[in-house]
């Protein structure tokens, strides 16, 4: 009961039809159209070049027992590695 029946929806599509035109209602699709296969486009391309992209930053990794300007001698670093478990 609450619902809209196809026959008033094909009484708007003509009301619609009758205001706007069938010209002006086939631009519209066509650019409501490129519009989507655009943004279908941008997306892909997003995708695509995280895809290739390693990693998000360009700097070395360090170990978090190694700090700037101190050597860790490879005795000590598994003697860190045992402390810390």
């Amino acid at each position: 009961m609450g619902g809209i029946s196809i026959w008033q929806l094909l009484i708007i599509a003509l009301i619609i039809v009758l205001l706007f035109g069938t010209k002006k209602l086939r631009t519209l699709g066509g650019d409501l159209g490129s519009a989507v296969k655009g943004f279908k486009k941008a997306i892909g391309d997003d995708e695509q070049a995280a895809a290739k992209k390693d990693n998000d930053a360009d700097f070395d990794q360090k170990q978090l027992s190694e700090k700037e300007g101190e050597q860790v001698q490879p005795g000590q670093k598994d003697q860190k590695d045992k402390e810390q478990v």
